[in-house]
């Protein structure tokens, strides 16, 4: 299924889309965008029309305007249910009315109804967002405009056996009727070493010396066949940083548009601490659903999501600890689970789930994943083994917002690691339960590699406890700094924290500072880390921190129409209206009365260069709304909108004191594997015993035992490019045993061939070595022998000797 984004008809028939213009302006780790896009009625019956805006989760649209035929029409932000019939009457007359409304059960996307738009009509659409921008792992900040803004065409360079809608007319890329302007100016005092992009850039303009300032723009004539990545590389981007914004004229001073507004961003450097402990609770759970069959990125004989999945689960299986616990579970419309309940990871359980995994079909209708994560979050703890939960999913999932309650009333009792699978995925769904439970979320686009982010977050995962974690200010007398986002409760190395906060109080004049302290604790120790910042308000005409301070505050306390307490309704809208950010109780509206003639005729269709997304995706979002959920109650001492960060409304307890909720049947499901395939990139290599070093690699690990070991047989010779009798003759056979002489091969062979994919074994590797050590000596005399039978040349490093 192709996920439509643009401007539609109520078919979903695309309008033609003429042009698309950004303005981005990027303030240290956040970004203000504006954008614009043109569009024409090429038809000669009016249509009904409205329009999908893809949005990120650490986005907020705070303005909409629109222009049909050079009328302008600018809308306000009202409350949502007291403008609906607004929007129906004017419909029914005639009007040209606008609604922009967020998504009832996700936050990933937002629909504009434009209304009729006459034969020739020109219309102008005008977008203004914050957002938080990415940090990657090789310290760049990421912004990304979705082509699914103008979703990639069928074109004519393409691969004549594409699974894409073959209706789709066939242009070549010169031949692409929309073009996209995009201009960025980027500041920041940490200074700019470089920002580069997927597509061709103009020459970088820097202001002054220092280069804390600078303007690019994309070259012109770009045909935005693609998504458009700017990649900004910060000189000192892990120091951390405090950026004070001039709250709103006009608004009071301590209100929370009015008061400025402190962003603080830490990289904390939490000691790394390489573990081989065997305790936790590993659960794993993936999407079985249909679009799971889709290709991973747009090259031709690009591996299916599926396989790529069940892949990264063997690799997840190879590299757990022993010693361990670990299910999984294969969830769609209805789930399947590996074991009743988890089981203790050693070599028989390993093969029983490989074996599942390597069977699991994509063949589901839906993606539900409420009940099968309530019942993993629900089940009881194992001692001295804290659960870690892995989602893996590409589309839409159904009663996002009662998943994102569950994993939060549960938060205290694991982390959950997400991976959002190609374009279409729940951004929201995923960086929430991410956040909410310590863990991260990572999101495999293009040709990004799961396996790699996988095991990234596996190791996170491995990581020592960080505990106490406090944030504390040291002000001039008589300000204080009450915090907008929710409270931290714990911290993974390698990720960075942003806090929004206010500044209540009278700033001195001069050159006064702050100071803000992140501190914590790891095993036993203190850990502090501070910045001294100048309390110098900077004006932003977007007000882009104080808008992402409502956002904030507007997503620990929205959980859609029927999820969220009446209190915390109240306090959704007052600080939606007030920052003009919107929440699921609020619209942008507005109605062009001047067009005075009512639009009459039936719809008419007719293809035109269909933008389309490469591969199947998610539906739409779902109009439903979700049933209640209820959480912990917060005090009522504080001003509605700095009441109960990170806390919810009174809940209604059940005698076992879980949350109340609607009952819910739901037949398990057993996935049929009777029939089904093996791994291609398993599977191939029986064809191509050559294969690729990637193929290779895969196959080894596959090989690899639960204790970390690999056993002497013909197929790991034949990954080693030899036989077996070759390996049996050089085999030191007096001093080392079978298993420990091919582990040492194996791992020789693994660093010698696997460098560039190096993240993905070094887990299962560092097992290996573990495992060595444990079950031989002398070690080093072996060294030489390794090196002359695989013509290598590597040192006693490889066994951190």
């Amino acid at each position: 299924m192709v996920r439509s984004a643009g401007l539609l008809s109520s078919v979903r028939d695309p309008v033609a889309l003429k042009s698309i213009a950004v303005t981005l302006s990027v303030h240290d780790f956040v970004a203000g965008v504006s954008v614009t896009l043109n569009y024409e009625n090429e038809e000669k019956s009016p249509l009904e029309t409205f329009f999908v805006f893809p949005m990120d989760v650490d986005s907020a649209v705070f303005s909409f305007e629109a222009s049909v035929d050079g009328k302008k029409i600018v809308a306000e932000l009202q409350d949502k249910y007291q403008i609906d019939k607004r929007y129906e009457d004017a419909l029914s007359g005639g009007y040209q009315p606008y609604l922009l409304v967020e998504g009832k059960c996700s936050r990933d996307a937002f629909r504009c109804n434009v209304g009729n738009l006459q034969p020739g009509s020109k219309v102008s659409l005008t977008l203004k967002y914050v957002q938080e921008l990415h940090l990657e792992d090789d310290g760049a900040l990421r912004y990304v405009l979705p082509a699914s803004l103008n979703p990639r065409y069928h074109l004519s360079s393409g691969d004549e056996d594409s699974s894409l809608d073959m209706k789709t007319p066939i242009v070549p890329l010169e031949e692409l009727p929309c073009t996209l302007s995009m201009v960025a100016t980027i500041r920041s005092q940490l200074g700019i070493s470089t920002i580069q992009s997927n597509c061709p850039l103009s020459p970088i303009k820097y202001n002054g010396d220092k280069k804390t300032a600078a303007q690019v723009s994309l070259a012109e004539g770009h045909k935005f066949d693609r998504d458009v990545e700017l990649l900004i590389f910060y000189r000192k981007v892990h120091s951390p940083s405090v950026a004070v914004e001039m709250g709103m004229s006009g608004k009071p001073s301590g209100s929370l548009m009015g008061a400025p507004s402190a962003m603080v961003s830490f990289y904390p450097d939490i000691p790394g601490v390489k573990t081989t402990t065997n305790r936790g609770e590993f659960v794993f759970l993936v999407d079985c659903s249909k679009s799971m069959n889709s290709p991973m990125n747009s090259k031709n004989k690009s591996q299916l999501r599926i396989d790529a999945a069940k892949e990264t689960l063997i690799l997840l299986l190879k590299s757990l600890p022993v010693g361990c616990y670990f299910n999984i579970y294969g969830f769609g419309a209805a789930y399947e689970e590996f074991f009743p309940d988890s089981v203790l990871y050693n070599q028989e359980t390993m093969q029983i789930a490989v074996k599942k995994v390597k069977k699991l079909l994509a063949n589901q209708e839906g993606i539900d994943l409420l009940i099968p994560l309530r019942k993993v979050l629900r089940k009881p703890s194992i001692p001295g083994h804290p659960l870690q939960v892995f989602v893996f999913t590409d589309g839409e999932v159904a009663e996002t917002f009662n998943i994102i309650r569950e994993v939060k009333f549960q938060s205290r009792k694991h982390r959950c690691f997400s991976f959002g699978i190609g374009e279409g995925a729940p951004t929201n769904l995923l960086k929430n339960i991410a956040l909410i439970s310590g863990g991260t979320a990572e999101f495999i686009t293009g040709n990004d590699r799961m396996q790699s982010k996988a095991l990234r977050s596996l190791r996170r995962s491995l990581q020592s406890e960080v505990e106490n974690v406090s944030l504390s200010w040291n002000l001039p007398p008589k300000m204080f700094a009450p915090m907008l986002s929710e409270e931290q409760t714990s911290i993974i190395r390698g990720q960075r924290l942003i806090i929004y906060s206010l500044l209540i109080g009278k700033i001195p004049k001069g050159g006064a500072t702050g100071e803000v302290c992140l501190s914590y604790k790891l095993r036993g120790q203190r850990y502090e880390e501070k910045v001294t910042f100048p309390l110098q308000p900077k004006r932003d005409n977007n007000l882009t921190i104080h808008r992402l301070a409502a956002k904030s505050m507007i997503q620990s306390k929205d959980f859609g129409y029927k999820g969220t307490s009446t209190m915390f309704k109240k306090d959704v809208l007052e600080i939606s209206l007030e920052s003009g950010v919107m929440s699921s109780f609020t619209s942008f509206a507005a109605i062009n009365k001047e067009l005075n003639e009512p639009i009459l005729g039936p719809m008419f269709h007719r293809d035109i260069p269909r933008p389309i997304l490469l591969g199947p995706g998610p539906g739409m979002p779902s109009d439903d709304y979700p049933p209640n959920l209820f959480c912990a109650s917060a005090p009522a001492t504080l001003p509605p909108w700095l009441m109960g960060r990170g806390q919810c409304a009174p809940m209604m307890s059940m005698p076992n004191g879980t949350p109340h909720e609607p009952q819910k049947s739901q037949k398990k499901h057993v996935t049929n594997t009777d029939a089904c395939p093996e791994l291609p990139h398993l599977a191939k290599y029986d064809s191509d015993p050559q294969g690729s070093k990637e193929l290779s690699i895969v196959q080894l690990i596959y090989l690899q035992n639960a204790d970390g070991s690999w056993d002497m047989n013909e197929d790991l010779a034949k990954i080693l490019g030899t036989t077996l009798e070759d390996m049996t003759a050089a085999h030191p056979i007096e001093e080392l045993q079978p298993s420990a002489w091919a582990t040492m091969l194996a791992v020789f062979w693994l660093h010698a061939n696997g460098e560039d994919l190096q993240d993905e074994w070094e887990l299962l590797e560092r097992k290996a070595v573990v495992w060595l050590y444990n079950s031989a000596s002398g070690l080093r005399k072996h060294i030489h022998t390794v090196n002359k039978f695989l013509k290598m040349s590597l040192g006693p490093s490889v066994l951190r000797l």
